[in-house]
């Protein structure tokens, strides 16, 4: 019979962390965890952070959030938020976990560098970060207040480290996806026009999702960015050469002369004649 594998705790703290900003209770490493039941969540009471070192997992929470874990992951746990987790591969698994609370945790909450809505960051690589985590907690010696206090201040920047890490790449996973959008947004591909409904489609994402990031992004719903920049192009070709008013129409993709006329005057502040006059003279 195959021996059941134990799980093995090596803890880093002999006592825990206090300052005037919060406390750190527990830190150290955790292997073949069996996990979290998902169908019984638990509520800690306080943060953690538990990094993934080794192994594949699951994530749940009372929000909705369901994913799936590779290592790298991070797991961030919030005080009241019912959670579970373990790993999917019978118990293999490799964590270091840190368990703290106090106001400067909360006010990172409230900031929203903690955010209960995306509790999964990834960090890589993955020796730098368990290595920082290590070298800033992994200790025998019994601490003073001092050092609760100078440790806390490192462990705030570090989290804010985690957290800026993650964003940045997310923003670089948005920028692909952000940088195709506005460039089909802003010319014709293969004469045509994309609508922005087709653009969504090309980038990956459905039309609602890709609206809402858009207008977070730039500031305006891609329809409007769109039309602008036709108008742009119209104000362009104007300028340059005696383009006939139909024909800048039908390139634009406006359905007829009236509605190019419209828009135009909308966005220019004027009829597309009295700019052709103020530009070009006579």
């Amino acid at each position: 019979m195959q021996a059941t594998r134990k799980t093995r705790d090596d803890p880093w703290l002999p006592i825990p962390l206090r300052s005037e900003i919060g406390t750190i209770r527990l830190a150290g490493t955790l292997k073949d965890i069996p996990g979290i039941n998902r169908h019984s969540m638990r509520i800690l009471g306080s943060f953690a952070l538990i990094y993934m070192v080794d192994g594949n997992g699951y994530y749940s929470d009372a929000n909705g959030s369901s994913k799936s874990l590779v290592p790298g992951d991070a797991i961030v746990v919030f005080p009241d938020l019912a959670h579970a987790y373990g790993p999917t591969e019978k118990n293999a698994w490799t964590q270091i976990y840190v368990v703290f609370e106090g106001p400067q945790f909360e006010l990172m909450s409230r900031a929203g560098i903690l955010d209960s809505t995306d509790p999964i960051w990834h960090l890589e690589p993955r020796d730098y970060w368990a290595r920082r985590l290590e070298d800033l907690l992994a200790s025998n010696k019994r601490y003073n207040s001092s050092d609760g206090l100078r440790i806390l201040g490192r462990f705030t920047h570090l989290l804010t480290d985690m957290a800026a890490s993650t964003a940045k790449a997310a923003s670089s996973n948005d920028e692909t996806w952000l940088e195709e959008s506005l460039q089909q947004l802003s010319e014709p591909i293969n004469g045509i026009w994309l609508p922005p409904q087709t653009v969504a489609q090309r980038v990956g994402l459905s039309y609602e999702n890709f609206r809402k990031l858009f207008v977070n992004r730039i500031g305006e719903a891609p329809g409007k960015f769109q039309t602008k920049r036709k108008i742009e192009r119209a104000c362009a070709a104007i300028y340059q050469e005696a383009t006939p008013f139909k024909q800048l129409a039908d390139e634009l993709g406006f359905c007829d002369v009236y509605h190019f006329s419209r828009v135009f005057r909308q966005i220019a502040g004027e009829p597309p004649s009295a700019y052709r006059k103020r530009v070009r003279g006579g």
